[in-house]
């Protein structure tokens, strides 16, 4: 039997585009399944009652993230 699926938005982040119908891409530190809170950027519906695909990332993955995205060249 699959178990229950839960989610908490614990803090929002911001929004980093808007899309159709109400729908934003967003960076949020969410809690899936009463699990400690990670980063998580997908889309979302203005309620968040709905969300799209998204990746979810450690603190550590999140800030090599970043430093991969300052490498980057953007001419």
């Amino acid at each position: 039997m699959a178990d229950e699926f839960s989610f908490k938005v614990e803090e929002h982040l911001g929004v980093i585009s808007q899309g159709k119908g109400g729908w934003n891409l967003e960076l949020n530190l969410v809690s899936w399944a009463g699990r400690p809170a990670k980063y998580d950027i997908r889309s979302w519906s203005s309620d968040h009652e709905k969300m799209g695909k998204g990746s979810t990332f450690t603190k550590e993955e999140l800030i090599s993230l970043k430093e991969l995205l300052n490498s980057l060249s953007f001419d």
